[in-house]
């Protein structure tokens, strides 16, 4: 484990009762631990790095240059130049390089994902998301904070989740347009942003994130035929032409330790890891269109 804040640790805590994968050492600076010491031990398969992300691109090469399995927790980087930096190394080195988007993981995005893909909604026309999630009332300081880190107020830490949903669904973005309303810069922060999408497959769609409110979750994929509406980790909604609406509800899961282990999978040659790299560049590149609109 590279990065032990409160995400590194979070890992740390869901691959506890993994028969997989088991996190042999740590690096960080606070702890006196360096990654190089780490890329040197030959025992050490893989690493995860849960560190600012403006060193996902350095740390993550080097890694590869040294043997190493790489799984980056979201966002990739901040920049497509450096996400495809990263995937060429990894590819070039012949290790898997893995990116920590959790949501996918949940149950109910996984039936959304299934859904779409059937074709019960017919021709995809327009999806929505949300993610808000009141980090911002926790949060004192510290380099997410960083306007440099986390760029987009809340659409960083959280809106990110919802347009990598959405390009799960749709694809590429081809044009975004985006706004940042901000009522407070100082600590904790008080501010929305949305932004609107087309995507290259011809679809339309909206996000919206909000720091300081408590926790929201809602994917919506709107096709000719139905709708499907994710609300939270386990509960989508199916709305069919001529159909009564199904509410469908599933058990809980821990999409860490789910996200850590399909990386253990991948590694092993068992699956392939299920965000490909070609999705991985989609959502760094709309991730940064849109860090780019809301300077506009």
């Amino acid at each position: 484990m590279v990065g032990l804040g409160r995400w590194g640790r979070s890992l740390m805590e869901a691959a506890k009762p993994s028969e997989r994968l088991r996190f042999a050492r740590t690096a960080d600076p606070i702890e006196g631990t360096r990654l190089e010491d780490v890329l040197r031990d030959r025992s050490v398969q893989a690493v995860v790095l849960a560190t600012p992300h403006s060193l996902h691109r350095e740390q993550a090469i080097a890694a590869a240059q040294a043997g190493k399995h790489v799984f980056c927790e979201k966002p990739l980087a901040l920049r497509l130049a450096d996400a495809q930096a990263m995937v060429e190394a990894c590819r070039g080195a012949g290790v898997v390089l893995a990116v920590g988007h959790n949501r996918r993981f949940w149950p109910a995005m996984r039936a959304l994902k299934r859904i779409v893909d059937s074709g019960d909604l017919g021709e995809l026309l327009h999806v929505e998301g949300h993610n808000s999630n009141e980090n911002s009332n926790r949060v004192t300081g510290g380099w997410r904070t960083l306007a440099t880190e986390s760029p987009g107020g809340g659409f960083t830490g959280a809106g990110l989740h919802a347009l990598d949903a959405m390009i799960m669904l749709c694809g590429a973005v081809r044009r975004v347009r985006a706004q940042l309303v901000v009522r407070r810069e100082a600590i904790p922060p008080l501010d929305a942003m949305s932004a609107l999408y087309e995507f290259a497959n011809g679809a339309s769609g909206t996000l919206a994130t909000v720091r300081a409110t408590p926790f929201y979750w809602r994917v919506h994929a709107f096709g000719a035929n139905g709708s499907a509406e994710v609300l939270g980790e386990s509960e989508l909604l199916l709305r069919i032409s001529g159909k009564p609406q199904q509410k469908i509800v599933f058990d809980a899961s821990d999409s860490l330790l789910a996200e850590l282990e399909a990386f253990a999978d991948a590694v092993e040659n068992h699956a392939p890891y299920p965000i490909t790299p070609e999705q991985m560049l989609a959502t760094v590149g709309a991730f940064e269109a849109t860090v780019q609109a809301l300077q506009q």
